[in-house]
């Protein structure tokens, strides 16, 4: 089965990179969407705390990902890559599902 989502080596390493920076009782990060932005979805990523048993999990790379349960139907197959650039570094979604993405590139439509 073709995991919901894939990590790129950038932010496999950028994750490993926050979680040796943080408090130790994070186990993992999570992902999930919320409704909201400018083309009516976000994305959400949060350190996750516990293992939530509705969660999915991705072990890819070395690194824990949780998918939160109600954003599976909307991450399925989204490869989630780390981008730095001059004035900026962010996890970047790039999601097949998607039909329409905002400009800013913070919210999109499936």
């Amino acid at each position: 089965m073709e995991p919901i989502i894939k990590l790129s080596q950038n932010a496999a390493n950028r994750i490993k990179e926050i979680m040796s920076n943080v408090e130790s009782d994070a186990v993992g990060v999570r992902v999930a969407v919320k409704s909201g932005g400018c083309a009516g979805m976000s994305y959400v990523m949060e350190y996750a705390k516990e293992i939530n048993p509705n969660d999915e999990l991705i072990e890819d790379k070395g690194v824990k990902v949780f998918v939160d349960s109600a954003a599976v139907m909307y991450l399925l197959g989204t490869e989630m890559d780390y981008k730095k650039e001059e004035l900026s570094s962010s996890f970047v979604f790039n999601n097949p599902n998607e039909s329409e993405r905002c400009g800013c590139g913070e919210s999109f439509k499936v």
